[in-house]
């Protein structure tokens, strides 16, 4: 596989399914390199088999497919008029068609995040607007929209840009948020009439924090009547990760928001059973954690009383949907380097595995004629998103004995699961002809012991055209988060298969820290950051070199970004076991970056407390000091390059330069990638060729031209 092949590969976006379970609507984005674009098109399938067809009303770039519950009309999202809006369209079930395209929204603000109620005859969806403005209301909604409208004139046509701030999250992964607040809106879809459900209120509707794969954070009643929200209503948003449920009775225009979730952590991706009796969310029991277990909450509405579904399920639930029968709750939860498809009985709580190659997401429960199903999408290392359908009752189940396989295997451990035999079928094929031609090498797994007595996993791809009599270099992979994980799954920006294209073993290490192996092993990081996830990396790689004699281990390069880019940092001032490093967005001082990231609850929860907590203090009392990858400074020899982004809020460009200065001080080989326009993560086209180009250059000379000094 080259870059190009990559670029070339068709993405599968966000998906939809009928009310009658007949059809399948996706967004697919291609990419054009030469004119640095992304181009989505909306696409619907007969889930019973048949050719896609494109959304005959849709134009290049609209995305957000819903079907109405009545299935008579979509709605989707398009920048065709007045920026992006709701527009709907009449749908015939029967042959796919659609037609008599309308612009429902012309808010200034622009609409995002759109879902119908279930009886078809609203919208809510999400803006971001001024709080201080006067609130659009169903009678009144042009007052407050010139409000936001003249607002947003005014500053565009301002010479001076300066900003003056109040309070922290000004700026938010790669944009300032300014005065702005997300709100949500209900529109009427008869007669247009628009009201903000939340007006004034100065808090975000956390659409993006931490993660939430419902988009706007919200969940309409089976009946209509009543709208669950999640807010982070908080004092202080930079320095809490508790957002909440809230219910608000759409019949009463005056009605307020009632808080029904009682967590110190976040609550989040509210959705009500097809009965109404229960609402669900996932939560997180403790408060400034963003990585604290995600649990299944159960909240019956007539008694006010909550449980957790699972109690006994050390896993993360990362998304839910519920059965339309409403006995059961289809889940994806990330274990062992997959992220299984498991359905829960909501009786007993009794899990069952359904499938767990691959990594599944973007549920939808349908009924194919008598037999529920499962829409999933599904990625493997080798292989983006496709669509599947899964069939969960086919065959009677089967019941697996406790202790049938051993933990390190790589299976779900059998004391949670009973396993029923399912059988899915892919129903989108966006990449076959393309994928059909490449050598995509599979991706292997390994566990190892490590230093004290924790058993964890590695990963390994080999080169295409493998020849085991032939010595190979090593691209050492070091993840994110740190509550991340490898695993069998794809990636555009960080892609093992590509990684390993040009003639390099790939290994990938999960240490501590990585999600999937139960929260124990997650919380193995906290306050520890230098500390076992890294002899947990060199014990794993060591394991990789005794037991594959086709690596060649005086060739090895490491690669990291974000905690990875931090990690990347710590093993230079660490260890002079490889012949280079690249470190993107990595964390080069801790004290610095404090004060320098938009989410302060992930340092003070990962550092355990504030900088000034620990002055006067020696260094291996503080751990900013302790765990600093600059205070190794002088040990630092491995030729390193260094990449950062100018609209990276989450770590400040600034601790890329100072390692790249400290670097160059130091006459250590190094150079470095800088991108003004990107964030985070890189995702323009161009540069993405740039990034991928650059990256495999540098690991090339130090390890390809053989060993440096």
């Amino acid at each position: 596989m080259t870059f190009g092949d990559m670029m070339n590969m068709k993405r599968l976006g966000s998906t939809a399914v009928s009310p009658d379970g007949k059809w399948l609507g996706y967004s697919v984005t291609t990419v054009n390199l030469e004119q640095n674009t992304k181009t989505a098109v909306l696409w619907l399938q007969p889930i019973a088999g048949g050719d896609p067809i494109k959304l005959a009303v849709g134009q290049p770039g609209d995305g957000g497919i819903e079907f109405s519950p009545d299935g008579h009309s979509v709605l989707f999202l398009s920048g065709r008029e007045h920026g992006q809006q709701i527009w709907t369209a009449d749908f015939d079930s029967g042959t796919g068609a659609t037609s008599n395209a309308k612009r429902l929204t012309s808010i200034s603000t622009e609409a995002d995040n759109a879902k119908w109620s279930p009886d078809s005859k609203s919208i809510v969806f999400t803006s971001d607007v001024y709080p201080d403005c006067t609130a659009i209301t169903a009678a009144d909604a042009k007052t407050g929209d010139q409000c936001n409208a003249d607002r947003d004139k005014a500053k565009a046509d301002s010479k001076v840009k300066a900003q003056i701030f109040t309070h922290l999250m000004y700026r938010h992964w790669n944009r300032f948020t300014g005065d702005k607040r997300t709100h949500l809106f209900l529109i009427d879809v008869a007669s247009g009439a628009v009201r903000d459900l939340v007006p004034n209120n100065p808090h975000d509707v956390p659409t993006d924090y931490p993660t939430d794969p419902l988009g706007c954070g919200c969940a309409f009643s089976p009946d209509s009547k009543e709208l669950a929200i999640t807010f982070k209503d908080v004092p202080d948003e930079a320095v809490s990760t508790n957002s909440d449920i809230f219910t608000l009775d759409l019949t009463n225009p005056n009605a307020k928001p009632v808080k029904v979730s009682t967590s110190p952590g976040g609550d989040m991706s509210p959705a009500y059973s097809p009965d109404g009796k229960y609402l669900a969310w996932r939560s997180q029991a403790r408060a400034g954690y963003e990585s604290d277990r995600f649990r299944l909450m159960l909240y019956d509405r007539a008694a006010k009383t909550t449980k957790e579904l699972l109690p006994h399920f050390d896993r993360w639930i990362d998304e839910f949907t519920w059965a339309k029968s409403g006995d059961e709750i289809y889940l994806s939860s990330g274990h062992h380097g997959e992220s299984p498809l498991i359905s829960v009985s909501v009786n007993d709580g009794r899990p069952e595995l359904l499938e767990d190659s691959g990594e599944y997401g973007d549920l939808h429960a349908a009924v194919d004629v008598s037999e529920p199903v499962v829409i999933v999408s599904k990625m493997l290392v080798s292989s983006p998103s496709e669509v599947f359908v899964v069939h969960t009752k086919e065959i009677p189940q089967v019941e697996v004995k406790t202790g049938a396989k051993a933990p390190e295997t790589g299976t779900i451990e059998s004391a949670f699961f009973q396993h029923p035999a399912v059988h899915e079928s892919q129903l989108t094929h966006l990449n076959e002809a393309l994928l059909h031609d490449l050598d995509l090498p599979k991706m292997e797994d390994f566990w190892f012991t490590a230093a004290d007595g924790t058993k964890e996993q590695g990963f390994l791809i080999r080169p295409p055209a493998f020849d085991a009599n032939k010595k190979y270099p090593v691209k050492f992979l070091i993840h994110g988060g740190p509550q991340g994980a490898w695993g069998d799954s794809w990636s555009y920006r960080w892609n093992a298969e590509l990684f390993a294209a040009n003639g390099y073993v790939v290994v990938m290490i999960n240490p501590g820290g990585s999600t999937g192996y139960g929260q124990a092993f997650v919380d193995r990081v906290n306050g520890d950051w230098g500390g076992k996830p890294y002899t947990d990396l060199m014990t794993g790689l060591t394991y990789a070199e005794q037991h594959y004699p086709f690596i060649e281990k005086t060739r090895e390069c490491a690669l990291g970004a974000s905690y990875g880019g931090y990690m990347a940092n710590w093993v230079l001032g660490h260890t002079n076991r490889f012949k280079c490093i690249v470190s993107h967005d990595g964390m080069f001082d801790a004290e610095s970056a404090f004060g320098t990231t938009e989410e302060d609850w992930f340092n003070i929860w990962e550092f355990r407390g504030h900088p000034w907590d620990y002055y006067g203090k020696p260094d291996s009392e503080n751990p900013f000091r302790r765990w600093s990858p600059s205070l190794s400074a002088k040990n630092f020899k491995t030729p390193t390059l260094v990449v950062h982004s100018q609209l990276d809020y989450r770590l400040d460009v600034s601790e890329g330069f100072q390692l790249f200065d400290t670097l160059q001080m130091l006459h250590v080989p190094s150079k470095m990638l800088y991108f003004p326009d990107e964030g985070h993560w890189v995702l323009k086209p161009q540069n993405s060729q740039l990034w991928w180009k650059t990256v495999n250059d540098w690991v090339d000379e130090w390890t390809k031209a053989g060993n440096r000094d």
